[in-house]
């Protein structure tokens, strides 16, 4: 499987829901000569979107990985899911790619989630490139497109093609090719769907002069990046076309420019160029920087806790590189698994090293030996071809990890590394789930524990008072999947509640808190007293943080003691029962008895203090908030507007596209359940809607009474 790393290019394709990705997936599988039919998302025959739920559905849920030869370079290519509730498959893709193709859609242009794919992307120092799809769609503004792409996104597109043409067959000027300003041709597509033939034709004379004013814009931009063009461009020189590729594959591959490409992948237009600019553009394994990890000092993984996030002794870290070299020694990060009945199938990254089938290697986050019992090439979900080995680059499943998750590195023992681990957004959506007969409870929870370590963005946990089973989720549509798969994949019949919020709480202002612990315990006498300062505070993870500002008056272990209780207090719930964040605790002081202070005491002084600061500190709740984008024609904005303000919705502007009105707004998210098919009926179903987890705000009283 493994190529030469030079000509492989891992690459994503990402966008905002119903932009074309898959359709583009589709057309390069096609086109390359990797399947004999292109498949069609209305029809539900495209090869990535293979599971039931987005056949019927005609969205991509699960991300998908196809390998396939384009020219003379091998393509490890994953398509993404756009809709927001399975942006967990869009951060854990882009963390393991080099390169990604971004695609808009000509007519909606950018949209909410293509904001929030295109920092994911800047997140990861991820290259990319842009295509412009469905220019054969009515309302499509390529012009408009790219000047949205410069101001929302904060981005440098260079133009490498423009449209001849805008719009579907029937308008005055329909879109029927493209211009490739770099080698100065005109690129049509007479096969159409079915079409794997590119035809190159000099300009048309009526199209030159405005070809002629885009190819200097583009080389006008390009000669920031080379002083060689640029010398070449102020004497009116040729420009040779291989200058030009390689000055933009260096300000590609450096993150400094994001070049566009045009077409419609529906219509088999555009799609070979594209090819062609993920060769020339993207860079290889061995063009982005060396991965980096932390190599803990001794034994290689002290310093880490379980989860792989840093403890109190990350101090003792050092820093390692690996190259993408298949001599380094082995590293790779698990970043997706597919659970089986006979084993989970991980989705691994190499970037290191070389791996083998039947060898062990080193989880160094849970300092636990794995078995890579066999190695396969992937293929949409599903294994397609076993490998004897792997290298440096390349992507594909492993048969035999245990005890690994999602964000955990595998590493040669005898040279452990650990990188960073993948951030996944928190739940904001909870409801209750049970089985309608008591003898499937056991099976639920099994295969909630297999739906769990499949997708990070969910979880299952039984309520104790209630002895309910709570599963979280980021919207409604991820939950409503989860129920369908336990249904059809898992044969059990379900019953679910009422989705629920997934509330915080905060305190009101800051207060100091002594407290006591004077307590008899079997005749033992435990004294102390810790005093503490409990206050808002805005922090970067938005969880609790526990500071001490105490220099002297407690020894070591003492001090270590009432630190211990507090982070494990903080974390938990606040007076209401919610997680605790924007909230920070100090120690301030801390008081010893000669003969009566124990571990005991502290620990129950810490605790008395923490809960009595949370309640006279006051209560805040707090209520996730949603970014929310509707595109409605003119005429249904009134009653769209009436109905956000109804929901207690904020709308911060308005735009104007063609005859359509975009509302940007936000809105809590216990006022949104059920939003779509309200703004449907509203709109007689020409609106379209997206939102987006955006922060947490202060729930109003009446809505803080309900748990009083």
């Amino acid at each position: 499987m493994s190529a030469e790393l030079s000509k492989l290019r891992n690459l994503g394709i990402i966008a905002h829901i119903d932009a074309g990705k898959t359709t583009v997936t589709e057309r390069m599988l096609y086109v390359s000569g990797a399947k004999h039919r292109a498949g069609e998302v209305d029809r539900g025959t495209t090869t990535t979107d293979d599971d039931a739920e987005e056949a019927e559905r005609g969205i991509t849920i699960y991300s998908a990985s196809v390998a396939f030869p384009w020219k003379d370079i091998q393509i490890n290519l994953i398509d993404t899911p756009g809709h927001v509730d399975f942006t967990a498959e869009v951060e854990r893709s882009l963390r393991v790619l080099d390169g990604a193709v971004i695609v808009f859609s000509a007519r909606e242009g950018v949209e909410a989630q293509s904001e929030t794919v295109w920092r994911q992307a800047n997140k990861y120092r991820v290259a990319r490139l842009v295509f412009i799809n469905k220019l054969d769609r009515e309302g499509a503004d390529f012009e408009e497109v790219l000047k949205e792409i410069h101001e929302r996104l904060d981005a440098k597109p260079v133009a490498l093609q423009i449209p001849v043409g805008q719009g579907p067959a029937h308008v005055d000027n329909p879109f029927r090719g493209v211009i490739d300003l770099v080698t100065e041709e005109l690129l049509t597509f007479p096969g159409g769907k079915e079409g794997r033939e590119v035809v190159a034709q000099p300009i048309p004379d009526e199209l030159v002069e405005t070809a002629a004013m885009w190819r200097e814009e583009l080389i006008s931009e390009l000669s920031n990046y080379s002083d060689k063009l640029m010398e070449l461009a102020l004497a009116e020189e040729p420009i040779p076309v291989d200058l030009v590729y390689s000055v933009l594959r260096e300000a590609t591959v450096h993150l400094q420019v994001q070049p566009v490409l045009c077409g419609s992948a529906l219509h088999g237009a555009g799609v070979q160029p594209l090819l062609d600019a993920v060769s020339r553009y993207l860079p290889s394994p061995l063009e982005v920087p060396p991965v980096e990890g932390d190599v803990p000092a001794g034994k290689g993984t002290s310093g880490k806790t379980k989860g792989g996030g840093k403890s109190s002794q990350a101090k003792d870290v050092t820093k390692a590189l690996r190259k993408p070299d298949p001599s380094e020694p082995f590293c790779a990060l698990v970043f997706k698994i597919l659970p089986y009945k006979t084993g989970d199938l991980s989705w691994v990254r190499i970037y290191s090293g070389t791996l083998k089938g039947n060898s062990r290697v080193l989880n160094s986050g849970r300092d636990k030996k794995e078995n890579v019992a066999q190695l396969w090439k992937i293929h949409a979900s599903k294994k397609e071809e076993q490998l004897e080995q792997a290298q440096a680059g390349d992507i594909v499943g492993i048969i035999g990890l245990r005890d690994s998750v999602t964000g955990d590195t595998l590493c040669d023992s005898r040279a452990p590394i650990l990188l960073e681990a993948i951030e996944f957004p928190e739940t904001v959506i909870s409801m209750a789930i049970e089985t309608e007969s008591t003898a499937d409870k056991k099976k639920l929870a099994d295969a909630l524990e297999m739906l769990r370590k499949q997708d990070p963005t969910f979880s299952a946990n039984e309520n104790e008072e209630t002895g309910q089973t709570l599963i979280s989720g980021m919207g409604e549509l991820h939950l409503e999947v989860i129920q369908h798969r336990l249904e059809r994949d898992f044969n059990l019949s379900v019953k679910v509640h009422n989705p629920r919020v997934s509330y915080r709480e905060t305190v009101q202002r800051a207060v100091e808190i002594d407290g006591h612990c004077h307590r008899q315990i079997n005749g033992v006498q435990h004294t102390a007293k810790v005093t503490l300062r409990v206050e808002p505070f805005e922090t970067a993870t938005g969880g609790a943080i526990v500071t001490n500002s105490l220099d002297h008056g407690l020894p070591s272990e003492m001090l270590s003691v009432v630190l211990e209780e507090l982070e494990t207090a903080g974390p938990g719930g606040g007076v209401l029962g919610f997680p605790l964040m924007r909230i920070k605790v100090t120690l301030l002081r801390g008081e010893m008895h000669e003969t009566e202070s124990t571990e005991i005491a502290f620990r129950t002084a810490a605790n008395l203090a923490f809960d009595t600061g949370l309640r006279e500190a006051g209560t805040v709740l707090l209520e996730p908030i949603m970014n929310l984008e509707i595109s409605t024609p003119d005429e249904h904005v009134g009653d769209l507007v009436g109905d956000l303000q109804q929901r207690r919705a904020i709308i911060h502007k308005t735009d104007n596209r063609g005859n359509h009105t975009v509302l940007h707004a936000e809105a809590p998210l216990a006022n949104l359940f059920g939003y779509s098919s309200a703004m449907r009926s509203l709109s007689q179903g020409r609106a379209s809607c997206s939102m987006e987890p955006s922060t947490y705000g202060p729930a109003p009283d009446e809505v803080l009474a309900k748990f009083l």
